[in-house]
């Protein structure tokens, strides 16, 4: 059995899914077989695994890391919001129930025993798994039943480590709070503890190091000052999409209310020469957009209602009579069509829904989700593209005659007349180098990055020296190994 050590945060957000990525890919270096897991996700940026389910985006990151191919064993448990209330619950890469907040609540403690499952079959394929906690610990009104943080790492008997987020403010407060609130049994499952996201000298807090490390017990790690590579990694979060500002050409990205599967993105926003911006709900589509890239959704009817709430309907036809192109991918290219037909009610009230009208397509619900790594070919420029699809829906109608992809010998996707309008449901279509750098060009753009696969793999290693140089790995290790013994 491998051994295993746990990071938890001290608040959401403080960084933990990055530094795991860089743990994966510092203990590799080592020579070590390490494996990422995370009991339970909630995010609709989602990726398609190996054996043919889906998990989390950045455990498929932190997979990629260690040099493994993704399973859903890393990610067990994946939770999709559909609503403010409600979300998919997937298990095991494979759509179990669609529940609301609270009855997940009493369904969550049933799932234990695959969450456990799931990492003790991943533990046996390696030397070291890393297990990634989400939210906070700290939400002791979540402990009954909990599979995420404490709740697993006592089932399973993982030790902890606790990260803080100093960027933020009030990091002494944040952990020395979270050690207050905590069961002594829980508390005793926190063995050190690590400050990330420092800005300036990290010896300024040498003080508050020692000021944790008394009130709390634990041992000290590191402080990790801020990577500023770090938006160069796939994003978990389309918020942490950043690319150049006003430079060369400019794609506009509506953000849906649910957005999904948005890292079709991440090689755009790499590029030098490309402004990505994110339109936020109540702000004007950018008349001086050169692309409109509508993009994929958890909930395409609630999203296309949203989309016309916002009067982007309206600026998409100007765009479009002032010559511009629109790409809609997934839940984007569904939108863009004619009708969206709904009749078992899958994502609301059963019925039809009028699309935006600029395919001449329509698409029905079905409740069977497509799951598949793609390889097809850009009939306009020969590249080829690796990707996945992840969706439900078939689109069919008269412009998917004009499809510009070809998967498997059959046309993929649909283009109008013109072809300043198309879409598909091929996700990662830009992380081809040809495929983006041809699309480019054909916007009037000029590429800067020749090898972004490469890129993402630099970034990787250059964020594993980071950590290397700021904390214990060796002390990190050494907690993993005490942790296993007391098994």
């Amino acid at each position: 059995m491998a051994k295993s050590i746990m990071l938890q945060g001290a608040g959401s957000n403080v960084g933990k899914s990055i530094l795991m990525a860089g743990l994966c890919r510092a203990y590799s270096r080592r020579g070590l077989a390490v494996r990422p897991f995370k009991p339970q996700n909630m995010s609709n940026n989602a990726a398609v695994t190996a054996d043919g389910g889906e998990i989390g985006r950045a455990q498929a990151l932190q997979a990629r890391a260690c040099g493994a191919a993704p399973l859903v064993d890393m990610n067990p448990v994946l939770l999709k919001p559909e609503t403010d209330t409600g979300a998919q619950v997937v298990v095991r890469g494979q759509r179990r129930a669609t529940v609301k907040a609270r009855d997940y609540g009493k369904m969550k403690g049933q799932l234990l025993p695959e969450v456990l499952a799931s990492f003790h079959r991943l533990a046996q394929t390696c030397d070291l798994v890393l297990v990634e906690g989400a939210g906070s610990p700290a939400e002791i009104n979540l402990r009954a039943g909990d599979i995420a943080n404490m709740g697993f790492a006592e089932a399973a008997n993982v030790p902890v480590v606790l990260i803080g987020d100093i960027d933020r403010g009030g990091v002494i407060a944040q952990l020395v709070g979270t050690d207050a609130v905590l069961s002594e049994a829980d508390r005793a499952r926190i063995k050190g503890f690590a400050i990330n996201k420092f800005r300036g000298d990290p010896s300024l807090f040498d003080e508050g190091m020692t000021a944790i490390a008394t009130r709390t017990g634990w041992v000290p790690l590191g402080v990790v000052p801020w990577f500023s590579d770090a938006w160069k990694l796939p994003a978990e979060d389309v918020m942490d999409i950043t690319s150049s500002k006003g430079k060369g050409l400019k794609i506009a990205v509506p953000r849906l209310s649910r957005i999904a599967n948005f890292d079709d993105l991440d090689p755009l926003a790499a590029e030098p020469n490309v402004e990505v911006v994110i339109v936020q709900e109540g702000a004007p589509l950018p008349g001086d957009a050169d692309l409109i890239l509508i993009p994929g959704s958890k909930s395409t009817i609630a999203d296309l209602a949203h989309f016309r709430a916002q009067g982007w309907d309206i600026d998409l036809a100007a765009h479009l009579r002032r010559g511009g192109h629109v790409l809609g991918i997934c839940g984007g290219y569904q939108m863009l069509g004619r009708w969206i037909h709904d009749p078992d009610g899958i994502e609301g009230p059963a019925g039809s829904v009028e699309g935006l009208g600029h395919l001449d397509v329509e698409t029905t619900m079905k409740p069977a989700k497509t799951l598949a790594l793609t390889a097809a070919i850009d009939i306009s420029s020969g590249a080829t593209v690796s990707g996945y699809e992840i969706h439900i829906g078939e689109t069919t109608g008269p412009d998917c005659a004009n499809g510009w992809l070809q998967v498997n010998g059959a046309l993929h996707g649909a283009q109008s007349p013109n072809q300043r309008v198309r879409g598909c449901y091929l996700h990662g279509l830009f992380a081809s180098d040809a495929f983006r750098h041809t699309s480019l060009a054909r916007l009037g753009g000029t590429p800067g990055v020749s090898d972004y696969e490469a890129s993402v793999d630099e970034t990787l290693d250059r964020l594993a020296d980071h950590l290397e140089a700021c904390l214990d790995l060796d002390a990190l290790l050494a907690m993993a190994d005490d942790g296993h013994k007391g098994a």
